[in-house]
């Protein structure tokens, strides 16, 4: 093979990988249209293209600005946060099965709201019901809880996560900062932490009980403007970080000794991706509970499709990601509607199976190519 047909190739396997991230933008494009549009509420192009040329009812302008708008940036931006940081665990762990649900930081985040719950009184329901209703039909913006106590919750489950963050890096610090260090510790510390939901359930109330479960459900729906605007300041830093470090974790996939060789330091990207990686991770779970497999299997699709050069992995498992957590709360609005069924069910339901399908299509044994 001569080295004009090399570079032909290589020209059009770059081609192929733009073309997918391009497909995935339209698709995000048009999956978000339709979902502004869908729900019990009988809103369709014409009274959403009347909100944004303020001509819309008040009633209108409520359910589309109000309600639907930040659920369908807030599946983004979560998708994105966490799709972007399951990709970059396996990295720079180089493990097929890291992801922020498999190494205990949002089994931490759980604990975290059961501990606000249960210990600090945040517990108050104000309508259990209306978690499955239409959001439409709610004036109070799908909130399950006073809205002191929903912050109060959201910063103890933030709190809890990154406390595991902390925890996992300061055992592979004392240990050495190897990716088996790193994910032996998570899964023990997510073992740890998941008995100590248990217990909080044991100990709580109903009422607190059914808090609870609730909260860990996974839900989009308590979505407002103001945490979509905290996640979009969250996640612009962590964006940059990852796209100036990919080639640095593209470096690792050959070994730590080959990344030295290049002026790599392993220790300081595990250490700061894995950091940041966790923050982002913290923050979506803190605001709309544990939605689970996104961080997991995403980037496991994206590879099979682009391969697994971050300098391409890394965008395009976001936005796919965000392509994908939008898709299902889509379907999830819409599925029972005006019952709506919370999206981390969704994602779970899709994404076990997934992964047993990618496993059994050789996972393991094209992870790396």
């Amino acid at each position: 093979m001569n080295a004009q047909s090399v570079l032909a190739k290589y020209s059009r396997h770059i081609r192929n990988r733009l073309l997918f991230i391009a497909l995935v933008m339209i698709g995000i494009v048009v999956v978000g249209m339709v979902a502004i549009v869908s729900g019990a509420a009988g809103i369709g192009y014409r009274d959403v293209i009347a909100v944004f040329s303020g001509s819309a009812d008040a009633a209108t302008n409520q359910i589309v600005m109000q309600i639907r708008m930040p659920r369908v940036l807030a599946a983004l931006l979560a998708g994105f946060a966490l799709s972007v940081s399951g990709a970059v665990m396996q990295s720079i762990l180089r493990n097929p099965l890291a992801s922020p649900f498999t190494l205990g930081i949002s089994g931490a985040a759980a604990f975290g709201a059961a501990f606000a719950i249960v210990v600090l009184g945040a517990g108050s329901m104000v309508d259990a019901g209306s978690l499955y209703q239409d959001a439409a039909a709610s004036t109070r913006n799908g909130l399950l809880m006073r809205l002191g106590d929903r912050y109060l919750i959201m910063g103890s489950a933030f709190v809890f996560s990154l406390a595991s963050t902390f925890f996992i890096l300061a055992i592979a610090r004392y240990r050495g900062v190897t990716p088996e260090v790193m994910v032996l510790s998570g899964i023990a510390i997510g073992s740890l932490f998941s008995a100590g939901v248990s217990a909080m359930q044991f100990l709580a109330t109903e009422a607190e009980l059914a808090a609870i479960v609730f909260w860990m459900f996974g839900d989009l729906g308590r979505a407002s403007w103001q945490e979509v605007s905290v996640l979009a300041l969250v996640m612009v830093p962590v964006w940059l970080f990852f796209t100036v470090m990919s080639w640095n974790y593209k470096a690792l996939q050959s070994g730590d000794e080959y990344a030295q060789s290049l002026g790599v330091n392993p220790f300081r990207i595990r250490l700061f991706g894995m950091l940041v990686a966790s923050l982002a991770t913290a923050v979506v779970v803190s605001f709309y509970g544990i939605i689970a497999f996104v961080g997991l299997v995403v980037p496991h699709i994206v590879r099979r499709f682009i391969g697994g050069d971050e300098t391409f992995l890394i965008p395009a498992a976001a936005l796919f990601g965000a392509l994908f957590l939008l898709l299902s709360d889509t379907v999830a609005r819409t599925l029972f509607s005006p019952v709506i069924l919370p999206v981390g069910i969704l994602t779970s339901f899709i994404g076990a199976p997934l992964f047993l399908f990618l496993l059994l299509r050789g996972l393991g044994k094209s992870y790396w190519n």
